[in-house]
């Protein structure tokens, strides 16, 4: 059963891309949603057996690495984490495949369509159901590789190939220090699954460790190693700029990236590896100020973007900081159970903004939408949920865990606790701010669109109401019926799956905090909302004359334009390494050096000294004779040069001021 759960998408997924021109683009939809929706009831038999009834399974298949001292099995744990990963990812994505039947339908390559959505759900499985590090990098960069054949899956745009690239880019250095972190586990561990190398590191824990000739903690260097991946595939400040971009693909797919397979990758390897973090306060404590930024600077910056996909995919950035700064607060089970229900209403914000697109004939601009309501009436209704939910509005799904990562903030009681609770709590506010503002602009405003295109407006067809219908039911209810078994103290849902050092431990701590600070959040975020649909609606002149006077502008262009990072990055790091590249790599080392001292270097001599020493070939004796006598006094010479001075001077002299008369010969 547990075999058939990873598998079957990728019987979907070779079923529709080998054979999609037999089947036709309906035979390849039905084959890849089926197993997708079988793989999800077998994800809930195996999430009541692991982590109601408390049996977790471990499968070794075979052998895969066998060299030495590194072994490397293809083995599948599922413990309480994967299952709960395992129902998410699978869940979202056989509405996601359900849903791009009809969105995709007038696509000619929706069988190829149908084939990456079902890989990418298959490397995903592996990714969280691996049982050592190495297997999860197949699956880490399996979601990788798939991203880029979705975000680009409309190739002939030149915005989806820069989007794609760009994904690709980013993730390869986020990669590139996830690699080095499993590389120095194994050269210390001499091993790469879980169990031993969890079960060694307190043993570990005042190791030396030297890198880059620098002497680290162990623990230390492999942490901020492990996190630099998951800042790439989390999209944490820094690494970020990729995940707005990844909307140039197709409405399906950043529902799918956004909400349950590769944002969430990073998130579940810290939560994964919280045997090896409780071990490296420090590294904890950069996880937490890293998030915390993460949050607040996503949320300034969906305050004035004007596409509507891109604002929500800046609440993902800023959703996935709270969930970061929650795993380094040591509750990594908050942090799991925001990722758990960020994936369903994130997943309906998404779909509902994939069913707005349509219905505006493919205008993403919200300026030019408004007076939606009364004509697409159930994605507005969708749409209100969905955001509600992601502000936290009370009794929602996202109120039962935003507002718990802000309680253990703030109960952690240390500074950078306190940073992070700030942070979070202004981010609260912003996130109503733009959520309501995305909401008012899309469907409340007077229509702002051509005529032709808001008159023809219509709500969207069955398989896109489906799915919009059953991702609202989660993203109203699973917090309340969820919160207990998940996060509810002295649960044991986890098992051994994650681990917290007792001293770490501050859930009672949060449930004693100040009452005002509890309800601090919730009142920012209603006062957000309710700020922004008083300004749009009766004071747009007030915001118009803001935007319009010298701050303002200061103030639009730096949030509009991302806090300049992208440009940043192109005009410093990107020209400088392209005019490194061309100037000192091409044109200095390349075709300089190694031409120089290389195989062009070598021949020039080589054909210059053949056509000298041709030209000694005069045909006339008494030349002969002479080259002949020349010949034989310098090697007489050098012979007795070297019985007198041999002993006194160096030979290696003797070479140099050889080499040096061969070049002085080849000057004349």
């Amino acid at each position: 059963m547990y075999l058939i759960l990873i598998f079957l998408p990728l019987i979907g997924s070779i079923t529709a891309g080998l054979f999609g021109r037999k089947l036709g683009p309906n035979g390849s939809a039905i084959i890849t949603v089926s197993c997708l929706m079988l793989t999800f009831l077998i994800s809930l038999f195996a999430f009541y057996e692991v982590a109601i009834i408390g049996c977790p399974v471990y499968i070794n298949l075979t052998t895969w690495i066998d060299s030495e001292m590194l072994n490397v099995d293809w083995g599948f744990l599922f413990d309480s984490l994967t299952v709960i990963m395992c129902c998410v990812v699978t869940f979202v994505s056989s509405l996601v495949h359900l849903y791009s039947t009809e969105y995709m339908s007038h696509d000619p390559h929706l069988s190829r369509f149908m084939s990456y959505l079902s890989l990418f759900t298959f490397f995903m499985l592996i990714l969280v159901t691996a049982d050592n590090y190495v297997q999860m990098f197949v699956g880490w960069e399996g979601v990788g590789l798939c991203s880029y054949l979705l975000i680009n899956f409309w190739f002939t745009r030149i915005q989806a190939n820069k989007a794609a690239i760009k994904a690709m880019i980013l993730n390869r250095i986020g990669d590139f220090g996830l690699v080095l972190g499993i590389l120095i586990i194994f050269v210390k561990y001499k091993a790469v699954d879980y169990a031993t190398v969890f079960a060694l590191t307190p043993l570990f824990v005042n190791e030396e460790f030297v890198f880059l000739n620098v002497n680290f903690n162990l623990i230390d260097i492999i942490g901020f190693l492990l996190l630099i991946g998951a800042i790439g595939k989390s999209a944490q400040l820094g690494l970020h700029t990729w995940l707005p971009d990844a909307m140039e693909g197709p409405t399906p797919v950043s529902a799918l990236i956004h909400a349950a397979t590769m944002v969430t990758a990073g998130v579940f390897l810290i939560a994964r590896s919280s045997p090896l973090y409780e071990y490296t306060p420090n590294i904890l404590t950069v996880i937490t100020i890293l998030g915390a930024c993460t949050a607040f600077f996503a949320a300034t910056v969906g305050l004035l973007q004007n596409d509507l996909k891109r604002v929500i995919a800046y609440s993902t950035c800023s959703q996935l900081g709270y969930m970061v700064f929650a795993c380094g607060l040591s509750n990594y089970s908050v942090g799991v159970f925001h990722l758990v229900n960020h994936a369903f209403f994130k997943a309906l914000l998404f779909l509902g903004a994939g069913s707005i697109i349509h219905a505006v004939a493919d205008e993403q601009d919200m300026r030019k939408m408004g007076g939606l309501k009364n004509l697409v009436p159930f994605t507005y209704s969708m749409m209100v949920i969905g955001s509600l939910a992601l502000i936290g509005f009370p009794f929602l799904t996202g109120f039962y865990s935003k507002d718990v990562i802000l309680e253990v903030a703030y109960g952690k009681y240390t500074s950078h606790g306190h940073f992070s609770y700030l942070l979070g709590s202004v981010g609260a506010f912003l996130t109503a701010f733009y959520s309501t503002r995305l909401v008012y602009l899309t469907f409340l405003s007077k229509p702002n669109g051509y005529k032709s295109v808001i008159c023809a407006a219509y709500d969207s067809s069955y398989q896109i109401c489906i799915a919009l219908a059953v991702l609202s039911i989660p993203s109203i209810f699973i917090g309340f019926y969820s919160k207990d078994m998940i996060i509810g103290l002295g649960t044991d849902f986890w098992g051994n799956s994650i681990f917290v050092l007792p001293e770490n431990m501050n859930m009672i701590d949060a449930e004693f905090i100040p009452h005002k600070f509890k309800v601090l959040p919730v009142i920012l975020s209603l006062c957000g909302a309710t700020s922004s649909f008083l300004l749009y609606s009766f004071g747009s002149s007030i915001l118009f004359k803001f935007k319009i006077s010298y701050l303002g502008k200061k103030i639009y262009n730096f949030l509009n334009k991302k806090w300049f990072f992208d440009k940043v990055y192109n005009e410093y790091l990107g020209q400088f390494f392209f005019k490194f590249g061309y100037n000192v790599s091409y044109k200095i080392i390349d075709r300089g050096i190694f031409e120089i001292f290389g195989p062009m270097g070598l021949s020039n001599v080589i054909s210059k000294k053949a056509f000298y020493t041709s030209k000694l070939q005069t045909g006339y004796i008494y030349h002969y004779t002479l080259l002949i006598l020349i010949g034989n006094t310098i090697m007489l010479g050098a012979r007795q040069f070297w019985l007198l001075m041999g002993g006194i001077i160096d030979f290696r002299l003797f070479i140099i001021f050889f080499i040096s008369t061969f070049f002085i010969i080849k000057t004349f």
